[in-house]
């Protein structure tokens, strides 16, 4: 995968897990949530839209391609599990 795809990926992965977690609550109420990890799935989304926009000559550029390129391969390691 490009950049672009992995950092679409990774929103679209953090999205499902949004959805995921609204449906919990639905079901169980927001306490089941209280400890669920939904305000690190904000950051990682606000880091991809900041990469999104981002120039490849800031100096962040690189270091940011490669935190968001292993947190898509914690997802991509996690869906080839079996549940």
């Amino acid at each position: 995968m490009n950049d672009e795809e992995v950092v679409g990926y990774l929103r679209r992965c953090n999205e499902a897990d949004n959805h995921r977690f609204a449906e919990v609550a639905g079901r169980f109420g927001e306490e089941a949530l209280l400890d669920s990890h939904l305000p690190m799935l904000d950051l990682i989304d606000e880091l991809a839209r900041e990469w999104q926009v981002m120039e490849p000559a800031d100096e962040r550029y690189a270091g940011l391609t490669y935190a968001l390129r292993v947190l898509a391969r914690a997802y991509l390691s996690d869906t080839q599990k079996p549940h």
